[in-house]
């Protein structure tokens, strides 16, 4: 069974944790072991991170940019690199994003984590509370992350 870690970051509105939810029900369906981790809530500590066969990252559009929690992650994940790569570089993984109205972010959100590994999908977005499609689209995300989770060596 893999394993599939869900990082994302929600707060106010929650629309970033919907999103977070559909992709681990998408890949619990398909058979992998889900983790989920607000970041605004709890630090992932990268022994953690290394553990996980795949992942999705989510974050909400704050200015035009990731949120902060999201950019921490990728500071520890970068000073972790630069020590010791192993299972840091080579994971599957997936993106979404909410926003307002202004979406800039994504752009950046795919730029900074393309580094991760290899890209499962399309970015999923959802413009303010996500819709039953947007929903859809995320749990079909999370079955494609976790078949490539399965498949990767």
């Amino acid at each position: 069974m893999s394993s599939i870690l869900v990082l994302y970051h929600s707060q106010e509105h929650g629309n970033t944790a919907l999103m977070a939810e559909a992709v681990a029900e998408g890949a619990r369906a398909a058979g992998a072991d889900v983790t989920l981790i607000n970041a605004n809530e709890r630090r992932i500590t990268m022994d953690e991170y290394r553990a996980f066969d795949a992942v999705a990252f989510g974050t909400p559009d704050y200015f035009s940019y990731i949120a902060g929690t999201m950019k921490t992650f990728l500071d520890d994940w970068y000073i972790a690199k630069m020590s010791n790569p192993a299972r840091l570089t080579d994971k599957p993984y997936a993106l979404f994003i909410s926003h307002g109205g202004g979406g800039r972010a994504k752009q950046p959100f795919e730029e900074l984590f393309s580094r991760m590994g290899t890209k499962v999908g399309a970015t999923v977005a959802s413009q303010r509370r996500p819709t039953p499609a947007i929903l859809e689209a995320c749990r079909a995300l999370g079955q494609q992350l976790a078949q490539a989770a399965h498949s990767h060596p």
